[in-house]
């Protein structure tokens, strides 16, 4: 199965329209390094062979194809972090690519892979980034489920990694840790039956804001509203992470860890994104 991951930025936020004068560059990153299986490696090209750059051209966008980064396969590994230093290339690679773009004035539209490759993005924004994560999981790891066993698997711990908890080689990515400030995070959509009442209570207690998935299927026009009010009470590049598993599997079934009988639809979720 094909997990497209997505991360976009943007510096303005418009309510009506879309920035025209932007010069975006199509990063791909095609990795399931981190991933549960195989397949999310697949998707830049899948994607690319659906006319993605053609139909983001024909709305009026400036969107230049930066390639693709070298393919990084899943492999078994073993906990207490598979395929570790392979998820560390491959975060790596996209923190250089990022950063190759942002230098050159371009915004990055960064598609995947698995949810690890956002620990590259952020490291190479750097800790003034401003981050809606728009997820079907919170992504703690074993700090969101303190009551069973850790697997291992990295796709799962973006955000523990991000504030600092979890493999040096990636919470150090960015050269200082935590790799943004819990203040400039915000979570949104993760279906609760995943997030363990411990994982509500450290997100909390760290002070990170989060919405789930049934306040999203409510109101998503709301539910976006919160998440970027959350975020831009100050100033900096604001990151979007998108992961199709945000959506009920059973509307869109593309996710490498599907949630069934989520309530989150295709239409809520892309509204919300929109």
């Amino acid at each position: 199965m094909i997990k497209p991951h997505l991360t976009v930025t943007a510096e303005r936020i418009a309510v009506k329209g879309h920035d025209m004068t932007r010069n975006w560059v199509f990063i791909g990153a095609p990795s399931s390094a981190g991933a549960h299986h195989a397949g999310q490696e697949l998707a830049p090209a899948a994607l690319r062979a659906a006319g993605l750059l053609t139909r983001l051209r024909e709305t009026g966008l400036s969107v230049a194809d930066g390639g693709d980064l070298p393919v990084t396969v899943f492999a078994p590994g073993v906990p207490p972090y598979r395929n570790l230093a392979a998820v560390v290339d491959a975060a790596t690679a996209v923190r250089n690519r990022v950063a190759e773009v942002l230098a050159g004035g371009g915004t990055p539209l960064v598609l995947g892979g698995d949810c690890t490759l956002t620990l590259g993005v952020v490291a190479a924004f750097g800790r003034d980034v401003r981050l809606v994560y728009q997820d079907g999981d919170m992504d703690l790891g074993s700090l969101g489920n303190l009551d069973t066993p850790a697997s291992g698997i990295l796709d799962s711990t973006g955000i523990g990694h991000l504030l600092g908890a979890g493999a040096p080689e990636l919470t150090g990515l960015g050269g200082t840790e935590p790799l943004i400030d819990a203040a400039r995070l915000t979570l949104l959509g993760g279906d609760p039956r995943e997030t363990s009442d411990a994982g509500r209570l450290y997100l909390k207690g760290r002070g990170v804001t989060f919405q789930e998935g049934p306040a999203l299927a409510a109101d998503p026009l709301d539910a976006a509203r919160r998440a970027l009010s959350a975020v831009c009470a100050d100033t900096g590049p604001v990151l979007v992470h998108f992961d199709v598993d945000v959506i009920d599997s059973g509307d869109l079934p593309l996710a490498n860890f599907p949630h069934y009988d989520s309530g989150v639809s295709a239409d809520q979720a892309f509204t919300c994104l929109r």
